[in-house]
């Protein structure tokens, strides 16, 4: 299942939807449909199938939660720091533009914290802390740069 953050279900969530296996698996032991279990516990017959295969090969324990699918290789903690170190921008790390790419964010983290991760796993890493790609085509010929080096030192620091 993927999530518009890319983050996953919380604790909370991932009980709710045990809870809801378990309901369903109290109505199989009855030998309910599986239409009927997928309409009152509103979730669609497939889930419900995959449930029953499980319920039917290990039981009741079988539709327990196994936790989170997968713990990120970056850490909260070293994300800040990877945040802290993308602020400075790609020309401080060795780089003659200033871009971000996956592959130059990759590097940064292989070097920083000796973890290596494909370029997907960098962008969802990314998304889930709220970082979007931006990449724009073309400045424009109106672009006034002493009018947006004064916003960047008067009014972005009020913003950010």
């Amino acid at each position: 299942m993927r999530y518009a953050q890319g983050g996953g279900l919380t604790a909370e969530r991932r009980q709710f939807r045990e809870r809801i296996r378990y309901q369903a698996g109290e109505r199989f032991a009855r030998s309910e449909r599986t239409a009927v279990i997928a309409r009152a516990l509103r979730v669609s017959e497939r889930s419900v199938e995959r449930w029953r295969r499980a319920w039917q090969e290990g039981g009741m324990d079988a539709l327990a939660s196994t936790g989170p699918a997968k713990l990120p290789k970056v850490s909260y903690g070293q994300f800040a720091v990877l945040e802290e170190e993308l602020a400075l921008g790609p020309a401080e790390h060795g780089w003659e533009d200033q871009r971000w790419t996956l592959a130059r964010v990759r590097a940064l983290i292989a070097w920083k914290f000796g973890i290596d991760c494909s370029s997907a796993a960098v962008w969802r890493l990314l998304h889930r802390y709220g970082w979007s790609w931006q990449c724009p085509a073309r400045r424009a010929l109106e672009r006034d740069e002493h009018a947006v080096e004064l916003w960047k030192k008067d009014v972005w620091p009020h913003v950010e």
